[in-house]
């Protein structure tokens, strides 16, 4: 089993990250978002599709429902494609690489928290990837989001089942940094869309009050 954790900062300087592959459960690390807790839940729930990320090709929600709590319980389908080297893929006797991922995510309006976990439906007599992710606002400046992530590699059943964790737990890790990059040009997208929408409501309330000030003359 590889337990993959990461830590990326995101800050006025510039990004920092650090990251770490070890064999026994650690406490995990966590990243922080320059964005409030509703900006980054909001992006992660529409982070699929991105440029940085094209492995996922396809998603489908299989459940939506709000609990009588009031926190929003999701149910997705991911179409992945994991990109494994060759030498994985006949280690592992795989032809193809397409899985499928399930994804939970709970979101808690009241506490503001977001869980995310997910596993992989495809090869798991082979492998299994089992991830979690928690989104929650910094507790000394709620115009900030931090992020805790870490995964569970486990290789069943074949050779060099170890150098296999580790090679997918480098995957994983460069994933990961490209779903960072992911959650940021979301944001900027959203950000992008509300200025839009905005401009076009003054446009349009500013084009009324014109044309009865000519009315007026």
């Amino acid at each position: 089993m590889k337990i993959w954790t990461s830590e990326h900062v995101f800050d006025p300087v510039g990004p920092r990250i650090l990251e770490k592959g070890v064999d026994c459960r650690d406490s995990g690390r966590s990243a922080t978002f320059s964005h409030p807790w509703e900006t980054v839940t909001t992006a992660a729930m529409q982070k699929y599709p991105n440029p940085m990320n094209p492995s996922v090709v396809g998603v489908d929600v299989l459940d939506r429902h709000i609990d009588p709590s009031g926190k929003l319980h999701s149910h997705r389908l991911l179409s992945t494609e994991w990109g494994l080297p060759s030498i994985v893929k006949s280690i592992i006797g795989a032809a193809r690489t397409k899985t499928y991922v399930q994804e939970h995510s709970v979101v808690d309006p009241v506490e503001k928290t977001m869980e995310l976990k997910s596993t992989n439906i495809s090869f798991t007599n082979m492998v299994s990837v089992d991830e979690r992710l928690i989104y929650k606002p910094h507790p000394q400046d709620p115009e900030k989001t931090i992020l805790t992530q870490e995964a569970i590699i486990t290789v069943k059943g074949v050779s060099l089942g170890s150098y296999l964790e580790g090679l997918m737990a480098s995957t994983i890790s460069s994933n990961a940094n490209k779903g960072r990059e992911a959650m940021e040009w979301v944001i900027h997208k959203l950000n992008a869309e509300i200025e839009e929408l905005t401009a076009s409501a003054r446009g349009s309330i500013r084009t009324p009050m014109a044309a009865a000030a000519f009315v007026e003359k």
